[in-house]
């Protein structure tokens, strides 16, 4: 039995389940290179996915009023479900968040937390902040709070805009990680009591969104005065100081009032497992401080798809467990991210030979590895591109993180973005409590947790000032090829780690291997790897 899932608001993507398991998830940003689009995601699924006609379910997370809009894909599909005897469900926001969070982990039984800008339920209700029990095959409201009243994804979206002067959305995606980052180079207290009455007294005002804001990316100028948040916005004009102490400020707050929001809802829905999604659950040195924070709490899950794109995964998840009655599906070891579409040998030749200038070769794993150890920089493609906001090996860009200089390299070179930006460490889960303070597995890069200050030394191009690192723990079940590659790197540089960051260059993530070759032409990366084939590209 296959079911699709569709989302058209931004993060628009579609996904396809059959008997529970997912076959594919599709972003439409990856495709058209625009990052968080909206979009006919219904359309977009029958134009990307051949097998259409097979769908029995269909579960929206965006309003019918809204997919059917595109009245002639929506009527389409219609008569397909209808001719295969089956129904049209329309899931809630943060109802197929918290499916999203439950369903893909393997808790028996949990605590489940949805946080984001804000999304409207089935029954009308505007929300930015929602508390589920989830329970074998189900899950149950607890609690929801108006959006006007708890809202910490929108004051990052207007702070992240209008304070720090960084996108905040369609189409050059929402810079919030660039504040996270900044935040740890800055004096918290300065600006502490600001942000806390900014989220909570004044967060109307704080996260309104002026109507006369341009559509579109940040354009410096552009943008309208905003009535609340001018006065911090000269402060940061002033120096990068005030920005770091704004930026440490707005996330010391940020933990505060999710801290005590997260007592109460463990109050009103105790259990000693925890699941997260939605967009603010994307703040890794958030969720990386849980565990310390509540001992009580022995495991936390961050799907891999917290943002909207991930709504219609949760959406069909809960169709088929919630609706139908299935029994939950145990993953080994984690619910796969590697979701995208593979491309066979054929279609990376045919793209191959479009370009004159570039060559190619055939390699081994070991030949890459010397390239690393050689301290060449080298982009990865193969298998499924990874669902998510975060490269986990399949669409990665790789390098040696013993070397002191490569952060700046790279940031400078390749990814052409801010000089205090990190990279992340993906390294073998059986060696992380080896090299970080706690023992939290983080498959997805969900969890910043702190290096043991005698490895810090040793991995220097991924320790961030403070001595943390928003780490990639990687298993054989989750992603043999790059697991046995981290084994093979480790025998060659005496360390289970290698940088890791997304293969794009201020876009989304690479798709298909023309975009996976265009990125790579237009940079300074050394090479270019097609692990599935061992196709190992050179520029000319």
């Amino acid at each position: 039995m296959k079911i699709a899932g569709v989302w058209s608001g931004h993060d628009c993507s579609y996904c396809v389940f059959e008997n529970g398991k997912p076959i594919i998830h599709n972003e439409y940003e990856r495709f058209i290179r625009e990052k968080e689009p909206k979009g006919d995601s219904i359309k977009f699924l029958i134009e990307n996915y051949e097998d259409y006609e097979e769908i029995k379910y269909l579960a929206t997370a965006s309003p019918l009023h809204v997919v059917s809009n595109h009245s002639e894909s929506w009527e389409f599909i219609s008569k397909i479900v209808e001719k295969n005897g089956g129904k049209i469900y329309e899931i809630g926001h943060h109802e197929a968040h918290a499916a999203n969070a439950f369903f893909s982990s393997n808790f028996d039984a949990a605590t489940i937390v949805t946080l984001d800008g804000g999304g409207v339920e089935s029954d009308g209700f505007v929300t930015a902040c929602t508390v589920w029990r989830g329970s074998d095959n189900g899950i149950e409201l607890v609690g929801r709070i108006p959006i006007h009243t708890f809202n910490i994804g929108g004051l990052w979206t207007r702070a992240t805009r209008y304070i720090f002067k960084l996108q905040s959305g369609w189409p050059r995606g929402h810079q919030a990680g660039s504040v996270m980052a900044m935040s740890a180079f800055g004096d918290s207290s300065r600006f502490l009591q600001d942000f806390l009455k900014m989220l909570t007294t004044d967060i109307h005002a704080a996260s309104f969104k002026p109507p006369n804001q341009p559509k579109g990316a940040y354009i410096p100028g552009g943008d309208p005065t905003h009535p609340y948040l001018d006065p911090w916005a000269k402060i940061a004009e002033n120096s990068e100081k005030n920005k770091f102490d704004l930026a440490a400020g707005l996330q010391a707050a940020t933990e505060i009032v999710f801290r005590n929001f997260l007592q109460q809802a463990l109050k009103e829905a105790p259990n000693s497992n925890l699941c997260l999604a939605g967009g603010v659950t994307l703040n890794s040195v958030m969720t990386g401080k849980i565990c310390n924070w509540f001992p009580e709490i022995t495991g936390v899950y961050v799907t891999p798809t917290p943002h909207d794109g991930g709504l219609p995964i949760g959406a069909v998840q809960y169709v088929w467990h919630q609706v139908l009655g299935n029994p939950r599906e145990k993953w080994s070891d984690n619910f796969t991210p590697y979701l995208g579409k593979t491309y066979d040998k054929s279609e990376i030749e045919e793209a191959l030979v479009d370009r004159s200038d570039i060559s190619w070769e055939s390699v081994t794993d070991d030949d890459v590895l010397c390239k690393l150890n050689n301290q060449k920089i080298v982009s990865i493609f193969g298998g499924g591109s990874e669902s998510g906001r975060r490269a986990l090996g399949n669409r990665s860009i790789l390098a040696d993180p013993r070397n002191e200089f490569m952060k700046d390299i790279i940031n400078d070179k390749v990814k052409h973005r801010q000089w205090f930006r990190p990279f992340a460490p993906s390294i073998l889960v059986e060696r992380a409590q080896e090299w970080f303070e706690d023992s939290v597995e983080s498959p997805y890069m969900s969890a910043v947790l702190q290096f043991k200050k005698e490895k810090q030394s040793l991995v220097p191009a991924v320790v961030h000032i403070n001595g943390s690192a928003r780490l990639q723990t990687v298993s054989k079940n989750d992603n043999e090829w790059y697991h046995n590659f981290l084994e093979k790197w480790e025998n060659i540089s005496g360390v289970p780690i290698i940088l890791n960051t997304s293969f794009n260059d201020r876009e989304p993530i690479c798709e298909t291997p023309a975009h996976a070759l265009e990125c790579f032409c237009r940079t300074e990366i050394d090479y270019l790897y097609f692990y599935d084939y061992g196709i190992l590209v050179h520029k000319i």
